[in-house]
């Protein structure tokens, strides 16, 4: 399921056919795990709205609509989310204007009632002018409406199978599984719990956003400034740790490196601890061109100059006489 899933996020348009043949596995598996995932592909059919029995189905609002402030348009959705013993499923209630989270709930069943506690629970936030999503029976039910028509909130739903309807929350589920989701390797709901409340707070507050001239969604959203200061004070904020600071250096210690003033003189001079070894270098490969001005200058030098050669000088002449 969970390669399924990635290739539908990389080839949305791939039918069960394709899908078989990409992943080497049978048809019939393929189509029955598409079920289950409530995945399909991208592709025009007829029939497209057709409303499950005793649910309502309203009209999509946000065709050429200019989304121009926050709280304008709300849109939720529900994703499936791959782990190493198993599959949970996540709902998230999202602002359009400001790509802010406003709030989104774990669950290991297709029932109404976590989607209706993500919905309570953006409301804590205000309310939106527009709320949008697909057609599926959670967000189709009575339970979930009633309090979206409580608070005149106007209903928007994707046609059947179009899942750009719904794009920015869907452009979400895709960074998720990217930057979380498939490199953590979850393995339960335990370690999947904390890892998704740390990067819905990391992508809230510390993820640049390219649609948002890299700002981030709580720039943008009018009670992103107060929320970021109440995960402040309740620690966690997800994102990479802030720099540390440099070590300061002992008291009355120089440093390591030192540099020089850049009108210094630099001597031309080798080191006595260089020059022997070049010394040695070309007397011993080419003994004729070896000049006077070649030998060394300082006792240090003259010293790792001659004992090597008296110690070759011995060992010729140990070889000579045996």
């Amino acid at each position: 399921m969970r390669r399924l899933d990635e290739l539908y996020l990389e080839c949305p348009f791939f039918g069960s056919r394709r899908m078989a043949v990409t992943l080497g596995v049978n048809r019939k598996r393929i189509q029955r795990l598409m079920g289950i995932l409530g995945i399909e592909a991208l592709y025009p059919k007829p029939n497209l709205s057709r409303p499950a029995p005793g649910h309502e189905i309203y009209p999509y609002l946000l065709r050429g609509l200019a989304i121009e402030r926050p709280n304008h348009v709300w849109s939720t959705d529900i994703t499936y989310i791959p782990m190493r013993g198993g599959f949970l499923y996540l709902v998230a209630v999202m602002d359009w204007f400001s790509r802010y989270v406003l709030s989104w709930e774990l669950s290991n069943t297709m029932e109404t009632g976590f989607c209706l506690a993500a919905m309570e629970a953006a409301f804590r936030f205000g309310q939106p002018e527009i709320c949008n999503s697909d057609q599926g029976s959670q967000f189709t039910a009575a339970d979930f409406l009633a309090p979206l028509k409580k608070r005149s909130v106007r209903i928007s739903m994707d046609g059947r199978g179009r899942a750009l309807d719904n794009v920015f929350i869907e452009r979400l589920w895709r960074s998720l599984k990217y930057e979380l989701i498939y490199p953590g390797d979850f393995a339960s709901g335990a370690d999947l719990y904390p890892a998704l409340d740390r990067y819905f707070r990391f992508y809230n507050y510390r993820r640049p956003h390219q649609a948002l001239g890299y700002r981030m969604p709580a720039e943008l959203y009018p009670a992103g400034g107060a929320e970021e200061k109440r995960v402040a004070v309740m620690g966690g904020g997800g994102g990479p740790a802030p720099p540390r600071a440099a070590p300061k250096q002992p008291p009355n210690r120089p440093s390591v490196i030192t540099s020089k003033p850049a009108n210094e003189a630099v001597p031309r001079t080798c080191s006595c601890f260089t020059a022997p070894a070049a010394v040695r270098a070309s007397f011993w490969s080419d003994p004729f061109v070896f000049a006077p001005s070649s030998f060394p200058t300082s006792g240090r030098a003259w010293s790792s100059f001659v004992f090597p050669f008296i110690g070759r000088f011995f060992l010729v002449l140990v070889f000579v006489l045996v």
